[in-house]
């Protein structure tokens, strides 16, 4: 059984290994437009498989540097709040102090 590939899905990856393609019907044969050789196009074809493929790499790698940021964003915040409890229980703890201190001295 001969499977023939796809646009989408082609026999396979290898650019010298795939099919020539046709010439359109619409076209006549003795046309003006020449054949050019492909292997600048090969070239061409095998460089944007290897960007297209390196772009799930950096798509994942931004997410990865997206949500990093929003992680040490969300712990920031965190020891905020924490701080700010501190804060006011310190400073509770030194108005009970100072009272305790002017009892003292009122006696």
């Amino acid at each position: 059984m001969n499977i023939i590939g796809t646009i989408d899905r082609p026999l396979t990856h290898e650019p010298k290994k795939q099919a020539p393609m046709p010439s359109s019907a619409s076209e006549p044969s003795g046309s003006a437009t020449p054949d050019v050789s492909t292997t600048g196009a090969n070239a061409s074809r095998q460089n944007r498989t290897r960007e297209m493929q390196l772009i799930p790499e950096a798509l994942a790698r931004a997410h990865m540097h997206d949500r990093m940021r929003e992680a040490e964003r969300e712990r920031r915040a965190v020891r905020l709040v924490a701080a700010r409890r501190m804060q006011r229980r310190a400073e509770r703890v030194s108005l009970r102090a100072r009272r305790a201190l002017a009892m003292a001295v009122m006696n």
